[in-house]
């Protein structure tokens, strides 16, 4: 109150609100003269606008009896301008530069905070502004003396040149035709600086009538500035709160409201995010975070916050893995969006991302490689999921980014069951989509409640090592009793080996061949009849044909045998004659073409692969290659296709075998050159011997 009393009324003003002239009233601004130099007394000789630009362009006149005035240079400016001849379109009619543009420019776009006021008798009378334009004189004449010259200029060159040529020159026109326009041109063609001065120049200009600031007129239009009647019906507006009168007279900025976002999208504000509704509050935490785990959450979303309801919204936005919640592929890439980096529709994202995640709650670690070899889909996309919910480790590959969460799976059983059944509807979808492979998809051991997988590269590593000292250990077993039974058993009669001389040279390549391989059995019954078969120790050849190199029969019956006996089968069906190098590029690209998981993936080596081919019905050929041959020890290793099945082939090969010398040897040869394309080294020393193991 004291404050009151030492500041008083000294007198109440009564406001009104006049709108005569509020679509009407323009304020002009003359920047470049002091305000004690106006242009009221100046004649104006012209003026005209354009309302929906709000542009207007004033023409005044120069008085050209002031002293201040050259004369001298006003007449060079006219002649430049309009040239000797002066006719109707001339800018200056009186050969002298008598008279100035001034062109207007906008200041702000939004007048609404502007009024004229007008003080007359007690009473303020407002009339809103409609445009305040500043305006300042135009050079333009400068242009069109500039364009004359340039005709001058041209003409005299046109004269000079066609002097000497009595008709113009055939010039050639190509005729384009324009192509359809699609919407995103249009709109750049829209937003360009062409296209807006164009539709600018479109407009026509409105003429007007200049009357002075003593004119009787001008009087007559400034009373329009004055409210209509003191007590009329224009004055309901200002019958308001002062709130809303405030409001009224400082409305807030569009352009703020425009900047203002609508809701958090870079950076989080907590205060914002916490006047959404829950829904909101948790998929636009999800969406940022990607993965959280649910006592973070609830941190997050307040102490005030109902555990129930939040987990009622998480499972509509995001997927439980490990224990934690990871947001959900279809929030991430919305139905109508594509990869940035490749370009491939959201559908075929969200189903490799899911992938990641049914990886994920399979295991610890997931390889890259691996999950691009199935999705089909580019590196960076493939990275982009990774970096959403784990980390990359050297050597290792990438481990998920939360810890196993097993508060969580405790306390909420009926959230992981739910979870569970809906893994097992996408395990299925990605079943179909990828053809995976059942038996190459882990298992989740039943009654497991831990974490599943939690093992690391290393562990794998000597799992995997255990797996096969054991698996070493049931083979030694079966080797040592199948030679037991070669021993007990004696050599089947009716098969004779035809051997033939070696040069020196072939057995000295022989032994170093051998040396480099494994130690040879050199005991006395270690000979070609006493205990090699197909140049294989006895105890691998033993078997049901101990003369035939055939692997026990034991270890054919596993599906890993089978599977590798029956490529080889058909690629000799295919190939007769192959080299070890040969064969084991075309398994490597028989395994390329196989699913992920497959059982062949287990390890093949190429010692099984050799048993293998000699259990098909194939027999080695010892090729005796000179010793400075440039080929691998793989590629001397010549195996042959001896075996087809039937009996009636079987005879035709052994005759066949037997010819070596002639026709056989020739055929040898032709088989050598349809299957390796080319002739190896010793084809043009002369043909010489070839031993063939049996």
């Amino acid at each position: 109150m004291a404050n009151e009393e030492d500041d008083p009324v000294v007198q109440e003003i009564e406001v009104y609100l006049a709108k005569s002239l509020a679509e009407k009233l323009y304020l002009f601004q003359y920047p470049v003269r002091p305000a004690s130099m106006t242009y009221d007394d100046i004649p104006h000789l012209s003026a005209k606008i354009k309302p929906k630009q709000q542009k207007v362009e004033l023409e005044m006149a120069i008085d050209t009896l002031n002293p201040n005035y050259c004369r001298s240079k006003g007449e060079q400016i006219a002649l430049n301008v309009d040239g000797a001849c002066a006719d109707e379109t001339s800018t200056y009619s009186s050969k002298l530069m008598d008279k100035q543009t001034f062109c207007s420019s906008q200041t702000t776009s939004n007048t609404s905070r502007y009024a004229a006021a007008l003080y007359r008798q007690g009473e303020l009378h407002l009339t809103p502004l409609h445009g305040i334009l500043q305006l300042r004189p135009s050079f333009s004449y400068l242009d069109k003396a500039d364009a004359k010259h340039r005709e001058r200029e041209a003409a005299n060159e046109a004269g000079d040149s066609s002097q000497d040529e009595a008709e113009e020159d055939v010039k050639q026109i190509t005729v384009r035709f324009s192509r359809p326009e699609s919407e995103q041109a249009r709109q750049r063609r829209v937003q360009s600086y062409e296209f807006l001065q164009k539709k600018h120049a479109e407009e026509p200009w409105v003429h007007l009538h200049y009357y002075g600031l003593r004119d009787s007129r001008s009087e007559h239009e400034r009373q329009y500035l004055l409210c209509q009647g003191s007590s009329g019906a224009e004055n309901t507006e200002l019958v308001k709160s002062p709130s809303e009168y405030l409001m009224m007279l400082m409305p807030p900025s569009q352009e703020e409201e425009k900047d203002k976002p609508v809701a958090p999208s870079n950076v989080l504000s907590m205060a914002q995010l916490r006047t959404l509704p829950l829904a909101d509050q948790i998929k636009i935490l999800m969406k940022n975070v990607k993965v959280m785990p649910f006592a973070n959450l609830m941190s997050l979303l307040g102490p005030s916050v109902d555990s129930v309801a939040v987990l009622r919204g998480i499972q509509k936005v995001a997927m439980l893995v490990q224990g934690n919640w990871v947001v959900k592929s279809d929030i991430l890439y919305p139905k109508d969006s594509s990869s940035p980096h490749s370009g491939v529709p959201a559908e075929v994202l969200c189903r490799g991302r899911d992938f990641v995640m049914w990886k994920f709650t399979q295991s610890r670690w997931v390889v890259r490689k691996e999950v691009a070899a199935v999705t089909k889909l580019c590196t960076e996309d493939v990275k982009d999921f990774l970096e959403h919910m784990a980390v990359v480790r050297i050597n290792k590959g990438w481990e998920f980014i939360l810890p196993y969460d097993g508060e969580f799976i405790k306390k909420h059983p009926d959230v992981v069951q739910r979870q569970h059944m809906l893994w097992t509807g996408i395990q299925a979808k990605l079943e179909k989509v990828y053809n995976l492979v059942k038996e190459a998809m882990p298992k989740k051991p039943d009654g497991q409640s831990g974490p599943v997988g939690l093992v690391s590269g290393d562990q794998r590593v000597q799992v995997a090592k255990r797996q096969a000292q054991q698996n070493h250990a049931l083979l030694e077993r079966e080797l040592q009793r199948r030679k037991e039974q070669l021993q007990a058993s004696a050599v089947l009669p009716g098969v004779r080996i035809k051997e033939e001389p070696m040069s020196e040279e072939g057995e000295d390549e022989e032994e170093r061949e051998a040396e480099d391989e494994e130690p040879m059995d050199t005991s006395p019954g270690s000979g070609l009849h006493g205990g090699l078969a197909n140049g294989l120790p006895a105890g691998r050849a033993a078997g049901g044909d101990s003369f035939n190199g055939h692997p026990p029969s034991g270890s054919a019956g596993s599906p890993v045998a089978r599977e590798l006996r029956a490529f080889v089968q058909a690629t000799f069906q295919k190939q007769f004659v192959l080299t070890l190098s040969e064969l084991k590029r075309l398994f490597n690209l028989h395994l390329a073409s196989l699913p992920p998981g497959h059982m062949l993936f287990s390890g093949i080596s190429d010692r099984m692969l050799q048993d293998t081919v000699l259990a098909a019905g194939c027999k080695q050929i010892l090729v005796p290659f000179p010793p400075q041959t440039a080929a691998s020890p793989d590629e001397q290793k010549v195996f042959a296709l001896w075996e087809s099945g039937d009996i009636s082939d079987q005879k035709e090969t052994d005759r066949q075998a037997e010819n070596t010398e002639g026709r056989g040897l020739l055929g040898w040869r032709g088989i050598w050159n349809r299957s390796l394309g080319f002739w190896p080294e010793w084809v043009a020393s002369g043909f010489p011997s070839l031993e063939l193991f049996q």
